[in-house]
């Protein structure tokens, strides 16, 4: 688990902190979204797990290591993985099986080891006929499977993703969000996954709402969704699924109320119930 106590950050030259006493728990093998506007805090608390940014107040603990404690935090970096928007700025090798085995040779792991953990990652990811092609060859959606490939070969316990699907067509979102979901489930990661894409949020077992820095509200995606009003005050607008649903409750089908994924809503239309 991921413990976050009382953080507060700021960057420096900055007056007002980008995150104020952020307190929060990342259980194992959740899904967890961030969502909120831009300059939320949202890029600013997924960097905060993995060390890359460290608490200016307060503690993160990944597994119970402290990133502040210069001897803990290597350990914890390998615990979580950060794949960024733009897998393009994370890509070091010149082919693919390369860069996913360059953490891998950092840690100065056998080359057995290496060699057999590059294999299992490029497989899980269907990307073993790209094993020599160079990264930045690829497409929007092979790139960001070759940085999750490179999470899974590193043994990492936590996917943090920044927006990850932002620069991808409607059909490579979903073949990610698809993966991920296989990457839970198969694996038992926990996913943390900041968005804009609030549709995107409806594949998750918990929300964070971050408004200016702090938390404003959590629960599920029904709970979340079911507060429309709330939701467009802090700017943010309902899933198209969330707003069907939500009309058709409004007109008098109450059944309706709190659906959050299709499945739900053809089940609901076709009982008629």
């Amino acid at each position: 688990m991921i413990e976050i106590r009382n953080l507060t950050f700021a960057y420096d030259n900055e007056t007002e902190p980008a995150l104020t006493d952020i307190n929060l728990d990342i259980r194992d093998g959740e899904w967890l979204a961030l969502i909120g506007g831009n300059g939320s805090g949202k890029s600013t608390l997924l960097r905060q797990l993995n060390g890359l940014l460290l608490p200016s107040r307060g503690r993160v603990l990944v597994d119970g290591l402290d990133t502040a404690d210069s001897e803990q935090l290597w350990q914890a970096r390998q615990k979580v993985a950060l794949v960024f928007q733009n897998p393009d700025n994370q890509f070091i090798a010149a082919s693919v099986e390369d860069d996913v085995a360059f953490g891998l040779e950092n840690l100065g792991l056998p080359p057995m080891t290496i060699s057999n953990r590059v294999e299992g990652a490029l497989g899980l990811m269907q990307l073993i006929d790209k094993r020599t092609c160079p990264p930045h060859q690829l497409s929007g959606g092979e790139k960001q499977r070759v940085a999750l490939a490179g999470a899974i070969a590193m043994a990492s316990t936590y996917l943090a993703l920044d927006e990850p699907t932002s620069m991808l067509d409607p059909q490579l979102r979903g073949a990610v969000l698809e993966t991920l979901q296989y990457l839970q489930r198969k694996l038992g990661l926990a996913i943390v996954y900041a968005t804009n894409i609030l549709q995107e949020a409806l594949w998750a077992d918990r929300v964070i709402v971050l408004e200016q820095g702090r938390v404003v509200r959590q629960g599920t995606p029904a709970e979340i969704f079911a507060d429309p009003q709330w939701l467009a005050e802090k700017g943010l607008a309902l899933p198209p699924i969330c707003r069907l649903a939500a009309l058709v409750a409004a007109a008098g089908y109450e059944q309706f109320q709190g659906v959050v994924t299709e499945a739900e809503l053809e089940e609901k239309l076709l009982c008629g119930k």
